[in-house]
């Protein structure tokens, strides 16, 4: 006998599931056969109705297992958990096993409905056919589809009310594999909170940023931006949220990176603008670390605690410091991790710069509630789903979210040679008296001590600045020799890809602005801005020194004779490379803990 709790929970899978009166298993099963026009008492039917039985009833079993799970899982040993992930792993299995049988049939019947010769119906393909054996792929299957079948009416209603879960009714809105991509960026970035989050995928990184915006602010709210954001973020922020005629956000810039520089400057922001804040609009802040073009740091978990303690969101575009460099949703003070983190794939995550995607990623009642729920004061409407990702349209098809899911199996060891890359590259260009290093992967750089604080190992990310204006070379000489850069050097604007790209900010994404403008940014003519591939390092350095000797040292001779000798920079490359790679395995659990578990 079934608890009414139990037939409840077995109601999930009628077709009448809403409007049902039901009180057994036993009505579930005929009812099901009664709105679908089969006898019960035929062969068939009573073949479908023990099948029906049957599966109301492995409903409320795996419920319960659910529910065990849950209740034991931080207690069991790792020979249990091993045990049990296999057990449900061939579970799937043979579920999966029931449906293929159930295949043939459904064809055939099917088939057999429509005479006519070359019919659409008879000759056409129906797919729950064929992709019951995707189940069994070893990778995400590309869902290549615009819209879904339906089961039934009260279940497509249910649907569109945001409470039934699997049976989805856009791409646009959600996809297998761009849920598959959601799940593996949350569990990165989250670790043990992942439960507690959410994502959205968004067709590029831009898209992702423009989706949060939207979500938080309202007309005339007060936003305090990190002053070195991406170009295309500063403009969205100046020409569409900030006009009087749009949004009208009031901005605020903030040049500083510590805790007490912000907590100072946002007690200004408050003052300057009293009367907007007194008439209910909000404030909320965004940041961007490392930020680009130089690569800063910013004290993320001491701006989230101040912000936090006077009532402020904190979105905070992290795409630079991938989760592989920090992981700020997994700070053990809640106060010090961001309401929302924002990635742009495209950059490291993927990693080959042929995909553009983007994330948001927050915690699940902000990102996510059925029609009519309310949690934590936050209503459903103003879910970042509901709000923005259902009627915007800016979602990541199946292509992109499998690109991203491959490039993410190689990330960490990406990174890790990215900053042995970076440090490498940084500390050669440094040594020469006429370059002037932006790069806090120096120790005496000023932005280091919060680069040590904040990342993991505190290791750099792999984007830097380097001008030569010391070397006083006329534009002539140095375009020359910027354009000798390549091969070695890719001439690209995105950052993040496999190969090292650099890019002159004065006569590219910063040419608009008047000279003076580019100084007080740090930019001038001969700035580089670098972002760290994973080639070999040594190779682009003396690609980097034969460029030199052919187009600078006719106008400044000796020039190439002030880099670091070859075998220093062999030296160098050993050593950094050594350290990276015991900081990098040395930090793995041990034999010990591991079989202590």
């Amino acid at each position: 006998m079934y608890t009414k709790e139990q037939v409840d929970q077995a109601k999930i899978l009628s077709p009448r599931r809403n409007t049902t009166e039901s009180a057994s298993m036993e009505a579930l099963a005929a009812e099901q056969l009664q709105h679908f026009g089969i006898d019960m008492q035929t062969d068939y039917g009573k073949a479908l109705y023990d099948t029906a039985l049957h599966l109301y009833q492995a409903q409320v079993d795996v419920s319960q297992l659910w529910a065990v799970t849950t209740q034991t899982l931080n207690s069991l040993s790792h020979e249990d958990k091993i045990a049990r992930f296999n057990a449900k792993k061939f579970l799937s299995f043979q579920l999966a096993k029931i449906l293929d049988t159930l295949q043939n049939p459904f064809r055939a019947v099917h088939q057999s409905l429509h005479k006519q010769q070359g019919s659409h119906m008879v000759k056409g393909h129906y797919p729950l056919f064929d992709n019951v054996t995707a189940l069994f792929s070893a990778t995400p299957v590309i869902v290549r589809t615009a819209t879904y079948v339906y089961a039934c009416t009260e279940w497509i209603d249910d649907a569109f009310q945001g409470k039934e879960f699997t049976h989805q009714i856009y791409s646009r809105l959600l996809n297998p594999t761009a849920i598959s991509l959601a799940n593996a960026i949350v569990d990165l970035e989250a670790g043990r909170y992942s439960a507690d989050y959410l994502a959205w995928n968004f067709n590029s990184g831009m898209a992702a940023i423009d989706g949060v915006l939207s979500n938080v602010l309202n007309h005339g709210d007060v936003l305090v931006v990190s002053r070195n954001v991406y170009g295309g973020v500063f403009q969205l922020l100046q020409d569409y949220f900030a006009r009087s005629n749009r949004m009208d956000i009031q901005l605020e810039w903030f040049d500083g990176y510590d805790e007490q520089s912000f907590r100072e400057f946002l007690a200004g922001v408050k003052q300057r603008h009293t009367k907007r804040l007194d008439q209910g609009n909000a404030l909320h802040v965004y940041l961007e670390s490392p930020c680009n073009p130089h690569g800063y740091v910013l004290d993320v978990p001491g701006i989230c605690r101040t912000a936090h303690a006077q009532g402020h969101l904190v979105m905070l575009d992290a795409t630079l410091a991938t989760p592989i460099l920090s992981t700020p949703l997994q700070r053990e003070d809640k106060a010090e991790r961001p309401d929302y983190v924002i990635h742009s794939y495209t950059k490291d995550i993927c990693g080959s710069g042929a995909t553009t995607a983007g994330v948001v990623i927050g915690e699940t009642y902000r990102m996510f509630q059925p029609k009519g729920d309310n949690a934590n004061g936050v209503d459903w409407s103003q879910t970042m789903f509901w709000d923005v990702f259902y009627i915007k349209g800016a979602f990541l098809d199946s292509e992109k979210a499998f690109d991203v899911l491959n490039g993410m199996k190689t990330l960490e060891q990406r990174v890790m040679n990215k900053v042995i890359n970076t440090q490498v590259l940084s500390r050669v260009l440094a040594a020469h008296p006429d370059f002037r290093v932006n790069c806090h992967a120096l120790p005496d750089h000023p932005n280091a001590g919060l680069r040590e604080k904040q990342h993991r190992h505190g290791w750099p990310c792999a984007l830097f600045t380097v001008d030569m204006e010391n070397a006083a070379l006329d534009r002539d000489s140095f375009v020359r020799f910027f354009d000798a850069l390549e091969p070695g050097f890719s001439h690209q604007v995105s950052i993040g890809q496999n190969n090292t790209i650099i890019l002159c900010p004065a006569l590219t994404s910063h040419s608009e602005l008047a000279e003076e403008d580019q100084h007080a940014a740090g930019i001038f003519l001969t700035t580089m801005r670098i972002a760290v591939g994973t080639e070999s390092i040594k190779e682009l350095i003396a690609h980097f020194i034969h460029s030199a000797r052919m187009h600078i040292d006719p106008v400044r001779p000796g020039f190439s004779d002030k880099f670091m000798a070859g075998e220093e920079i062999d030296a160098l490359y050993l050593q950094i490379s050594t350290e990276v790679c015991r900081q990098h395995y040395g930090s793995s659990a041990s034999m010990v803990e591991l079989l202590a578990e």
